[in-house]
């Protein structure tokens, strides 16, 4: 299914609920309010969280330029999510453009949750409450 203004809403406003939470159980130390970027074991790197369909997620590239990695956080059948990290280089190499029109065409590439469970490194799985 392919994404319109009140989805793609829906699924930031997910992204940043979420993110934040898995940010907090990895132990990282985000970098600002309002941004998934985070310093986790020395390391710059953002979180990028998928619902239990959702077959890819996204990152603009200005903000890969500047991250060591992406983790995916991928929703898993009972509620948690499995987080995998990607390298910034192993994401850029296996990434596509949005098919956007508007304001993330040229700026967003994605990745597939596939290839995060190809080539990632599992980093956790995390179970998430609702009322975490």
């Amino acid at each position: 299914m392919t994404q319109d203004r009140e989805s793609g809403a829906e699924a930031n406003r997910f992204g940043r609920e979420y993110g934040g939470k898995i940010i907090a159980k990895l132990g990282a130390k985000k970098f600002k309010s309002g941004s998934n970027e985070c310093e986790l074991d020395g390391k710059r790197v953002s979180v990028h969280c998928a619902r239990k369909r959702t077959k890819s997620v996204g990152v603009t590239l200005l903000c890969l330029k500047q991250l060591d990695a992406v983790l995916g956080a991928f929703e898993q059948e009972d509620g948690s999510f499995r987080v995998l990290r990607l390298s910034a280089l192993l994401f850029t190499n296996h990434s596509r453009p949005t098919r956007s029109k508007g304001p993330s065409a040229g700026r967003v590439v994605l990745v597939t949750r596939a290839v995060f469970e190809k080539y990632g490194e599992l980093v956790q799985i995390i179970p998430l409450l609702k009322s975490d």
